[in-house]
């Protein structure tokens, strides 16, 4: 279901309230319902007074959120969402009710939708599309977001199968489709083994041989077939065993012969449409899909099978609610939601083949499985820094813990680990402690368990990275309304964050301890050399702490939009820069003749994403001709854009303040990476 509130709250627990009966119950001043997506306002209060002793004081407004809830459960459930909206809905003059579907209130039409919905969680949500492996160490591949996500082909399987090509925004066709699809295979399904229910034939399938059933190559030729280029274990005939052998067959064997069938000939129907029309990337979606293994695997290896490599098959981790997105979407168009980017909140996603918070057996039985996924709309539109070289093959991070089992078992127990400190600072940062102190034990109890999730389940919110961690943990806390428990943090004369267990280990005491050079990373001499060059027309530096100007280069300082940890933000650079003008010259002269610009990354995360930036950011790189980006810090330039191609010159500067880490990269705690790069023709 989707909705937009009007109005705003200002409970501290903002979270949706299990067992499922109580799901609905925050959505009375909804203004727009479409069935499975919800969007809320929500409203944080900021505006606690600061000592008088801090170095600058911010004070922020009340920010009103936009945020798209989503819920999908069994249509055998559907009767508690429709008593929601007999109860609080019908018969106000304030609510649009959109639906979608074979038997939708104020209908839209389906195809459109879900094309809507499909461009939106491509556009919006990065490690959206993956590719399925199931023998492989891991199973999921996710796929980085493309800036120019069309054309492509969607296969939406539902009862049965629609094939549709998407040009552009507004533009797509549908250019086939078959009867048999998922309503077949629940259909004979459930004529083969009694079996109702469409989960339960998937779990039944997933247990079972096929080849007990279906007739192979080799059961035919005794062996592969050469000149054909068939291997033995190919299936000749779906079902092909039935028909001569004198011998009942197990529900099992037939669910998985059934869903075989099935499976590779969409799979040979998608590979046809695509070279036909050209296409190499094919997204599969539809309730057929459900994130099943042995649907994915199937589809894939027919995928794979009949075009030998060239069209990928790619599914999604959102593919369930891409009509009610598109239904929302459809309702909302007056208010322009495309013009937005928007986020995934990792705190309010159950994530992909999981469910939601933890319910009682009886709530369980009652109430059937609920999943759940949040999207923040975002108040600064995001896009790719123009000066990457190829932003199509961009990876932000560095390390991907998803496949690395050894780092993810150790970031995994840091972040753990490091939760009491979190907590302290999360409840010094408010006016009430007591109060905050019940807050913050919900915070700590929801990271907790998304902690222990990711260890059974990395691949829950695409690939798990040290980024990831971090984001959702600022999710978390604000979910529990600590939007800032760094800000005292940020206010005091600089300490070094690398030993919080020793408070005498300070700013000096760390630059005693960094590492003489040669450095690990050391092309200080290089960039020493190119100073007595020409000076670059325009650098951008992204900084944590930290700002520069001088050469007569033009510099843009970019700092995050919102609080990070102890990183300094636009708001408080802003304040800084003008009290250093004050006592500063070359600060007040490049201020003055607007040599120096401040402007805000688009980021609220101690790491970078340069493919989601400020969209005034990457216009103000354009028009001063940037020849220059300096990355500063661990977060930036070492847990992301390490390995990051610019088409332009590049700094990345930090001390690692991490032994395993360091160790990883050969170095040891303190050591100094200077990485200074050229593209290659630009020497």
């Amino acid at each position: 279901m989707a909705e937009c509130v009007g109005g705003s709250s200002h409970t501290m627990d903002k979270s949706i309230t299990l067992p499922p009966d109580q799901i609905f119950r925050n959505l009375e001043n909804a203004k727009r319902f479409a069935i499975d997506i919800v969007a809320k306002v929500r409203s944080f209060d900021h505006t606690a007074k600061a000592p008088s002793d801090k170095l600058y004081e911010i004070s922020m407004q009340e920010e009103v959120t936009a945020r798209l809830h989503f819920i999908k459960f069994e249509n055998a459930y559907i009767e508690t969402c429709l008593d929601f909206i007999k109860d609080h809905l019908v018969n106000t003059e304030t609510k649009v009710i959109k639906a979608t579907g074979g038997g939708a209130v104020d209908k839209e039409d389906e195809m459109t939708c879900l094309i809507k919905g499909c461009n939106f969680v491509l556009k919006n949500i990065p490690h959206e599309a993956f590719v399925y492996a199931r023998h492989a160490d891991s199973e999921f591949r996710f796929q980085t977001t493309n800036p120019d996500i069309f054309p492509y082909l969607l296969v939406n399987i539902g009862s049965g199968v629609s094939i549709v090509k998407v040009e552009s925004e507004d533009k797509f066709e549908r250019i086939g489709g078959s009867s048999i699809g998922g309503g077949t295979f629940w259909g004979l399904g459930a004529l083969l083994t009694k079996t109702k229910r469409f989960d339960e034939l998937l779990q039944l399938a997933s247990k079972g041989q096929h080849t007990n059933v279906d007739m192979l190559v080799k059961d035919i030729y005794g062996g592969s077939y050469g000149c054909l280029g068939l291997t033995g274990d190919l299936i000749a005939s779906s079902f092909g065993k039935s028909a001569t052998a004198d011998t009942d067959f197990c529900k099992e064997d037939m669910a998985k012969s059934l869903l075989h069938m099935i499976s590779n000939d969409i799979g040979q129907l998608a590979c046809l449409y695509a070279k036909l029309h050209g296409l190499s990337r094919v997204y599969f979606g539809g309730f057929f899909i459900r994130g099943h293994p042995v649907t994915m695997h199937t589809i894939t290896y027919s995928i794979n099978f009949f075009t030998k490599g060239e069209v990928q098959a790619l599914f999604l981790r959102h593919e369930g609610y891409l009509g009610a997105i598109g239904a929302f979407l459809k309702g909302a168009e007056e208010d322009n939601p495309n013009q937005y980017s928007w986020g995934e909140n990792y705190a309010g996603s159950s994530g992909l083949m999981s469910v939601s918070p933890e319910m009682n057996p009886l709530q369980r039985a009652r109430s059937g499985t609920f999943d759940m996924l949040e999207m923040d709309r975002l108040e600064r539109q995001l896009v790719n820094l123009p000066l990457l070289q190829d932003p199509s093959s961009y990876i932000p991070d560095t390390m991907d813990l998803t496949e690395d089992a050894p780092a993810r078992e150790y970031w995994l127990y840091c972040f753990e680990e490091a939760l009491d400190g979190v907590v302290k600072r999360a409840v010094a940062s408010q006016p009430d402690p007591q109060e905050a102190a019940t807050r913050a034990e919900k915070f700590c109890q929801k990271y907790r368990h998304k902690l222990q999730t990711l260890r059974h389940q990395p691949f829950a919110y695409g690939s798990l990275t040290v980024r990831s961690l971090l984001d959702t943990r600022e999710h978390c806390l604000n979910e529990f309304n600590f939007p800032d428990p760094y800000s005292k943090v940020r206010h005091k004369p600089p300490r070094s964050v690398v030993l919080e267990s020793d408070p005498e280990f300070g700013f000096e005491e760390a630059k005693r301890q960094l590492e003489v050079r040669p450095w690990l990373v050391d092309c200080f001499d290089r960039w020493l050399e190119r100073l007595k060059g020409p000076p670059h027309k325009c650098a951008l530096f992204f900084v944590d702490n930290s700002g520069l100007l001088s050469r007569g280069t033009e510099v843009v300082l970019a700092s995050n939009s919102g609080p990070a940890l102890n990183d300094v933000t636009n708001g408080e650079l802003q304040i800084l820069t003008e009290r250093i003008a004050a006592m500063d010259p070359v600060i007040r002269s490049g201020l003055k003749e607007d040599r120096l610009t401040l402007v805000q990354s688009g980021s609220s995360s101690p790491c970078l994403d340069l493919s989601r930036l400020d969209k005034v950011l990457a216009m103000v790189v354009r028009e001063r001709q940037t020849d220059l980006v300096i990355i500063e810090g661990m977060g930036r330039a070492i847990h992301t854009n390490y390995h990051a191609m610019l088409s332009c010159e590049s700094l990345k500067m930090a001390v690692l303040k991490n032994s395993w880490l360091a160790d990883r990269l050969g170095g040891k705690l303190f050591s100094v990476v200077f990485k200074y790069e050229v593209p290659a023709g630009k020497c």
